[in-house]
């Protein structure tokens, strides 16, 4: 790929995951810091092609899930981190599927991993978060006017979802109460 794409593209991520950040920020959830960790990250280029191929075969019927189900998935890889990530390093992607699937990850995210009982007051604002950063990745996505089904769609979306995943993780870290200190 040429250095000008690559160039574009890394932007384009940065650019979604400020905007997300910021949204997050705004709701309470993040401070306006985006909180990470090398194993989390690594974990993600091991698992996104598998991703990718699931969240790009719903794209065309339900854009909106395929970039938010990339949250819920950074937010049950944090909270396995948290747990037990000598354990849960070895995780593969499909176990994060819910009975049916692709399709309902998010339900068997949030309730059977993250432990948030479903219609709770919290399961109903996690959804509406959740939506409301996809919808703005979605149109930030449409934004950039590159035509649909292109290689370069492609990369945009994978690049999307990667910003998504990254935020989800962040979200669930500060839930569990990490946070950045100075050191020294």
């Amino acid at each position: 790929m040429e250095p000008v794409i690559i160039d574009y593209l890394e932007k384009f991520e940065e650019k979604i995951r400020q905007h997300l950040l910021k949204l997050c920020t705004e709701r309470g959830v993040l401070d306006g810091k985006l909180l990470e960790s090398e194993d989390i990250r690594e974990y993600w280029l091991r698992i996104e092609p598998n991703y990718i191929a699931d969240a790009a075969a719903q794209v065309a019927q339900y854009p909106i899930v395929s970039v938010a189900w990339a949250f819920y998935l950074g937010m049950a890889v944090a909270y396995c981190w948290d747990m037990d990530w000598n354990t849960y390093q070895h995780t593969k992607y499909e176990d994060f599927y819910g009975d049916e699937g692709f399709d309902n990850m998010d339900d068997h995210i949030v309730c059977d991993i993250l432990g948030i009982v479903a219609d709770s007051e919290e399961a109903k604002s996690l959804v509406a978060m959740v939506q409301t950063l996809a919808q703005d990745t979605v149109s930030m996505i449409r934004h950039e006017q590159i035509e649909p089904q292109s290689p370069m769609a492609y990369y945009v979306f994978t690049r999307a979802c990667a910003a998504m995943f990254s935020i989800g993780a962040a979200v669930e870290l500060k839930k569990l109460g990490y946070d950045y200190h100075k050191l020294g």
